[in-house]
């Protein structure tokens, strides 16, 4: 809970793997997260009402490193397990982290490597463990 952070993620999955329930996330390298997401254990999932579209535009587009994210007003942390999560989240799956791996551009269609990293730095892919599923009622 003394130090974290949090962004808007639009790449990602759910399935099985391992005959376990996982969520697979991606973050590039350059972003604040990718660090938190290497040094922990544990990742949050959350999803949110509808009300709170303009706030997740603002985490998706704003790094930690400019702001402090985690202390704008309309946000109030919780820990969730191991990792932390917000009060004004609908759901939330907390994630025990499985499996990391760079997506090398060298095993990727040419055109998706040009479009998405020609300019920009390569996500690293995160399979996580479905450990618990939390929901604010």
């Amino acid at each position: 809970m003394e130090r974290f952070n949090t962004m808007t993620i639009s790449w990602g999955g759910f399935g099985t793997l391992w005959g376990k329930p996982v969520a697979t996330v991606y973050v590039r390298k350059t972003r604040y997260t990718h660090e938190f997401m290497d040094q922990n254990d544990y990742f949050t999932i959350s999803f949110y009402p509808e009300e709170y579209k303009a706030l997740l535009g603002v985490l998706g587009s704003k790094s930690g490193r400019d702001m402090d994210k985690m202390h704008l007003p309309e946000l109030t942390a919780k820990a969730a397990g191991d990792s932390v999560t917000f009060e004004q989240a609908g759901v939330t799956l907390v994630c025990k982290k499985l499996f990391c791996q760079e997506l090398s551009v060298e095993n990727m269609n040419a055109d998706l490597a040009e479009r998405f990293y020609s300019k920009d730095a390569v996500h690293d892919m995160y399979i996580g463990e479905v450990v618990e599923i939390l929901r604010n009622e």
